[in-house]
Formats: C-alpha cells, structure tokens, sequence
C-alpha cells in the first residue's frame, strides 16, 4: 500500500471512536459498494524470499452467490460488522469537544481514496465474501456497518486469526498465519506457533527432505499433510528429542537447530525409501500420518540427548536401514504383533494404529 506520488480525495464518513486502552477503534456506516473504494483484501501467498505476504483465503464463489441472492431479495439485512486494518493515513476529528470520562466520541472518519490509481489504505480483515456480494449484486447501494482500526501487517494477521476464531478457518491457513502473526493468540494457537514456525521452515528449505512436499495453502502441490508434520513436531518438542532446544518458560527456542536436527533424520529416512517419500499417502505409508509420527518418535528415541552437532549420522542410518526388513511402506504386509497382520494400507492416522506402527519400529531398532 505506497502512499508516494497518489492525489488523493478524503472520503469522510459518521462515526464513533471508542478507546480500548490506549488504541482505539472506529465504528462506522459505509456503503457497501464503496468499501472497495479504500480496501484491498490480502490474499495469502509467499513471495520469491519465501516470505509470507498476505492473510486471507480465497473467495468461495458459492457463499458469494448465495448471500448476493439474499441481498437482491426484498428486506435484506446484515447486520454483523466488516472489520477493516487502515494504515496510519487515516484519522478521526471529533465533532464536539470531549469529555474525557465518555466511552464514545462522535465524529467523522477521514479516509484518503486514490480514485484513479491502486493506493487503498485499508485491508479487509473479516467480511470479504459480504464484501463480493455486495460488490455483485444488482442493487444500487447497500450500507453497513464497519469497524476499523490502525494496525501493522503482523497485527493484522494476528486480529484476523482472533476475529475468525469462532468460525471455521481452514486448519492449515492458521498454521501458516500464526508464527508472524503478533499480540495475543488463544493458547491453543499460541501452542503452535513454534511447531508451524519450524514446519515452515522445513517447507521453505530447498535442500531439505520436505522442500515444497509438506501441503499448506502457500504449497498447494505438497502431498504430505500438514497437521501430520506438526504432530510430529509438537511430539518431539514437547517431550522428545527437540526438547533440549527448546524454552520451557517463554516457549521460544533454537528455530536453526531444531531444522538441523529434523532435516538430518528425515533426509535420512528420505534417502533410504525414495520412492516411498516422493509418493503421496495413499499410495506410501511412509509420507502417511501414521508413517510420519511414527518414524518422529523413532527420531527421538534415537536422538534424545544429543545435540544436532553430536549426532552420530551413520549409526543412525545403520538403525534406520534395519527397518527396512520390516518395513510395507508401499506394498506387502505389516506384522504389528502375533494375530495383527495388515496389509500394506491397512494402517490407519489413528491413535492405536500409530502405537502399534511405533512399537513395531521402535523394537526393530533397538535390537
């Protein structure tokens, strides 16, 4: 959103600042077919740096034409606020002299609009699909009601994820938002922010075993599941072999050694099944959410106590090699104990069956 060499009109709209603390947010009427006029939905994606640009998911055309329909009908209403993120060119003059103990002030919002160029000062952050519809409706106008506030791009991904964390965002959306995202997050999001920074990571890394192979709404074309990853990832840290990087107190950690660590093991695992690992789950167990959290505890039984930099690569491959005699990744049979044989996709993402796949591995290493 440049804001160097644009002429720029000041749309100026009703409303009322309410502080929270020291911000404060604007509550305002706007017609819904001009919301376009100073807002830009933030598409996600990462650029060429591997950098997150953007929060949100894309339009989904059926929810668009249903509530378009709804608007055309006779009697129309929607009543729930659009929340928006302006940057700092925006501002708010009261009307009246304040009096200090009021919870709100009534003024005017001013808005700069750059009619004949792409400078929009605002970022939709909850209410782009009654935003579309509006904006394809056959009606001459629409208002309804918005909220603002000034915020950064962390912020923003960060109120996007509170703002929508009673409705369904799509699993790996969060996942991808939350290590940039900044302020307060619920603890069940908070929990993850480590875990989906390293899973990033690993993704991102072009000369690591998961490069572009873990699917995420930035890596459509990944064929191993995230929350399989992060599974796995949330296992070591939390009581495995990426412990020791991490801080217990503040729940940061050593982002560096805990890729380290990963990409030596699974470069291994890679490196010993490579067909099985550049196929997808339904067709390899190995890249299957019970192949991957299963070899992750296998990770920190044989890496527990050690450092990235101490590791013993090849009695590691030597342990992992071993498996192979057991192994039905892609075909064969699976022997987890004297009356459970299965066939090769037989095993299923599921507490028991990944219990029984790691004890199956977890015995045929330590002999």
């Amino acid at each position: 959103m440049s804001r160097a060499n644009v002429t720029r009109k000041v749309m100026r709209l009703p409303a009322l600042r309410i502080k929270q603390g020291d911000r404060e947010i604007y509550s305002f009427a706007v017609d819904g077919k001009q919301l376009l006029d100073f807002t830009t939905v933030s598409r996600i994606g990462r650029g060429e740096d591997g950098e997150l640009a953007g929060y949100q998911r894309p339009e989904v055309l059926s929810h668009i034409r249903a509530i378009r329909r709804y608007i055309e009908s006779d009697g129309a209403m929607l009543p729930n606020a659009v929340v928006v993120a302006f940057n700092d060119s925006v501002t708010f003059r009261p009307s009246r002299r304040v009096n200090g103990q009021e919870l709100a002030t009534v003024g005017e919002l001013h808005v700069p609009v750059d009619f004949d160029g792409d400078y929009k000062p605002a970022l939709l952050v909850d209410g782009q699909q009654r935003v579309a519809a509006i904006r394809d409706a056959e009606v001459e106008s629409f208002p309804i009601a918005a909220v603002g506030f000034v915020a950064d791009d962390d912020e923003q991904r960060s109120q996007f994820i509170l703002v929508n964390n009673t409705k369904p965002l799509p699993k790996g959306l969060i996942h991808e938002l939350i290590p940039d995202a900044a302020g307060y997050l619920p603890p069940k999001y908070a929990r993850r922010r480590l875990p989906a920074s390293v899973m990033i990571q690993l993704n991102l890394n072009p000369e690591g075993p998961f490069f572009e192979r873990i699917q995420t709404p930035t890596s459509p074309d990944g064929y191993i599941k995230d929350n399989s990853i992060l599974r796995m990832i949330e296992n070591s840290l939390f009581e495995g072999a990426l412990y020791r990087y991490r801080d217990p107190i503040d729940g940061s950690g050593d982002e560096e050694a805990m890729v380290a660590h990963l990409e030596m093991f699974w470069s291994i695992v890679s490196d010993t099944w490579p067909d099985e690992w550049l196929s997808p789950p339904r067709k390899s167990r190995l890249t299957h959410g019970a192949g991957i959290q299963s070899l992750g505890y296998v990770m920190d039984a044989l890496t527990d106590g050690y450092h990235v930099d101490h590791l013993d690569r090849a009695e590691i491959e030597r342990k992992i090699k071993a498996i192979t005699k057991i192994s039905a990744w892609s075909g064969g049979q699976w022997r987890l104990g004297p009356d459970d044989t299965r066939k090769w996709n037989g095993l299923q993402n599921t507490p028991n069956d990944v219990k029984l796949l790691t004890n199956l591995l977890l015995r045929t290493v330590r002999c």
